[in-house]
């Protein structure tokens, strides 16, 4: 990702709708597992400018890599401490170490050669019975300007996805889509971007006041919507899932 790129998710990561609706979805899907406890151990895999990091400060003690210098300079900037400049790939701490793992919207990056590798690693380094959970952009058809910019190299369909981590030990408790409400408007914008030039802006930019009020209060809505259903369409994909183990039975977690 280029280094404008940071600066701009660095700036809007606290305040733009999209992140603002991000972190609420995120929410409702922890904390039917997450159980904010002071000694719950947390990592984010590919943790970026470290606004989910701050985040997830919420649920218990969280650590971060990243394989970007550019991005782990953002979060010192934040005052964040347990960061570390790694691969998804090859994790740097013990087996077991972790009681939850989050990755958002990286295994879709081109710096991730082996997306398969990096979520074994995941697996590896989670507790028995530990919990990931992962967000990807969603259908490669949808690839538009801002794939371009952020270095996209895939974007998954469910299927696809789930049948990837249940290859690397994990067992699927919620897979559902998001931003659905917006689906049919953005993926428009995106098949026209296809005939226009290449330009060089991703879609992280400054909104309106109100637009950005407005679009907030959709996303709000939609994680609601997810707490209790999983949805069939959008443009992002979640998946919650737990490591397997033969000593543990299955948690299987109901929409609703």
């Amino acid at each position: 990702m280029k280094k404008e790129e940071y600066k701009k998710i660095f700036e809007q990561e606290e305040k733009h709708w999209w992140y603002l609706g991000m972190k609420e979805i995120t929410a409702r899907l922890l904390s039917t597992v997450a159980w904010g406890k002071k000694n719950t151990k947390i990592l984010d895999v590919g943790c970026g400018t470290g606004g989910m990091l701050l985040f997830l400060k919420q649920f218990g003690k969280v650590w971060g890599i990243d394989l970007s210098k550019e991005a782990l300079n953002y979060c010192r900037k934040r005052g964040l401490k347990n960061i570390l400049q790694a691969s998804t790939e090859k994790i740097p701490f013990p087996d077991k170490s972790f009681d939850l793992a989050t990755s958002f919207d990286v295994l879709y990056h081109q710096w991730v050669k082996n997306d398969l590798l990096a979520t074994q690693e995941i697996n590896r380094v989670l507790k028995p019975g530990g919990y990931f959970l992962v967000r990807v952009p969603a259908y490669n058809w949808l690839r538009g300007k801002h794939d371009r910019v952020v270095y996209t190299k895939h974007r998954y369909t469910k299927k696809e996805l789930t049948q990837k981590l249940k290859i690397s030990g994990f067992r699927i408790l919620r897979a559902t889509y998001a931003n659905t409400f917006l689906f049919p408007l953005i993926a428009l914008k995106r098949i026209f971007e296809r005939f226009s030039s290449e330009s060089q802006d991703s879609d992280v930019k400054p909104t309106l006041q109100i637009v950005n009020r407005f679009l907030t209060i959709i996303f709000y809505f939609e994680a609601v919507l997810i707490s209790k259903v999983d949805l069939p369409i959008g443009l992002s994909l979640f998946i919650l899932a737990q490591k397997t183990t033969s000593s543990s039975k299955e948690k299987r977690l109901p929409p609703s």
